[in-house]
């Protein structure tokens, strides 16, 4: 299979890949589980939307089971990503077409392409999960539910203050150059133009690059014991593990390849056997990363920051979730956001969860615990 040939994707018996062109421009991909009618009634929505380095095949194990629950149940490879085409990937290309509000066009695009006037509930994981959050937040009359994963929503900016907020992450950010062991803050470090290249075109192989991050943000590496940081200050960033806050010098290929598991770790990993990894290596291989790093200049680009406090002090008001696994530094990389997702940011938080025996990658890792959750808050909603 040369770079330009699509693999057969290996999904589970009743789930479907097609392509949907949607109204933002986008020639959208979607993993596809569930018939959208019984009869003349249409059966409930449930978008599932992934995070970086990821894809739709990620929620493969949460397609079938949430469709036979009697939902229909869609996974798009989000803008940048996969087998959806119509973004810009060039480094020098627009890249603010991927700031957070074109992000919620995007599936508010696909809901209406998939002839659908609502979504029962929306599931983000990783960056998924502030795309899902602002869904809620800013359009809830169409997103009537949503489940976070990973990745804890703080709310907006508050307008007073945005810029200084902005002026004090990327100050510490810097900071973390002049500590006695230098280092460098991965989302900055996406931002830049070299990310790409460095991931695309790994020493070690794009395959085992990706073995090596999967593994040491998964419950599989041991020292994953996250906890509470005090504050956005570089000495506390320092605390996080160097696939989050990177050695001065080395790019991510580089910092992650001293954790590349052995052959018997591989071998026994069943949470992502060689063959289901392979799709994520094939795909990257084909198309590079930049779609996905796109989004992380967003993030971190102050006038896009700034842009979102025109929503301050609004909250989530529909119901919603949080999961995540125990062995996530995720939960915990910005200080303070996950206490105040809880009390502030969701108005209506029916549980968060944190699963045992999973770290980042939590659907995958622990795949039947997440339906059974997920189902238990769908009853509910």
């Amino acid at each position: 299979m040369n770079a330009d040939e699509l693999m057969v994707l290996p999904l589970p018996d009743g789930v479907r890949s097609r392509h949907m062109r949607i109204d933002t421009g986008l020639d959208m991909h979607v993993l596809e589980a569930g018939h959208p009618q019984t009869g003349s009634a249409s059966k409930p929505l449930v978008v599932l939307l992934h995070g970086f380095p990821e894809l739709a095949f990620s929620w493969r194990h949460q397609l079938t089971a949430l469709a036979d629950a009697g939902f229909h149940v869609v996974a798009p490879d989000q803008r940048g990503y996969g087998r959806t085409h119509g973004s810009d990937d060039d480094v020098d290309g627009d890249w603010r077409a991927c700031n957070m509000l074109r992000l919620v066009d995007d599936v508010l695009a696909l809901v209406k392409t998939l002839g659908h006037g609502h979504v029962h509930a929306l599931i983000g994981h990783d960056f998924g999960s502030p795309v899902a959050a602002w869904c809620a937040l800013s359009r809830p009359d169409i997103f009537r539910s949503v489940v976070l994963m990973s990745a804890p929503f703080a709310g907006p900016p508050d307008a007073a203050t945005a810029a200084q907020t902005h002026a004090l992450l990327t100050q510490q950010v810097a900071a973390l150059e002049q500590l006695p062991e230098p280092r460098q803050h991965y989302q900055w470090y996406y931002s830049n133009r070299q990310a790409n290249h460095d991931m695309w075109h790994a020493p070690q192989g794009l395959h085992d690059f990706m073995r090596a991050y999967y593994h040491v943000k998964s419950a599989d590496w041991t020292p994953n014991q996250p906890f509470r940081l005090k504050a956005w200050e570089a000495s506390e960033l320092a605390q996080l593990p160097h696939y989050y806050v990177m050695p001065a010098g080395k790019n991510m290929a580089q910092a992650v390849a001293e954790f590349m598991p052995d052959a018997d770790h591989i071998n026994a990993c069943q949470w992502l056997p060689d063959s289901d990894l392979h799709v994520y290596s094939a795909e990257y291989t084909r198309r590079g990363y930049q779609g996905g790093l796109q989004w992380y200049r967003c993030a971190t680009d102050r006038d896009e920051f700034i842009a979102l406090s025109q929503y301050s002090g609004q909250t989530i008001q529909v119901p919603s979730a949080f999961i995540a696994g125990t062995s996530d530094w995720g939960v915990y990389q910005f200080p303070g956001a996950f206490e105040k997702m809880q009390t502030q940011a969701c108005s209506d938080m029916r549980f968060c969860e944190l699963i045992a025996g999973a770290g980042h990658w939590v659907q995958q890792e622990q795949a039947q615990r997440v339906n059974r959750r997920l189902l238990d808050f769908l009853s509910q909603v």
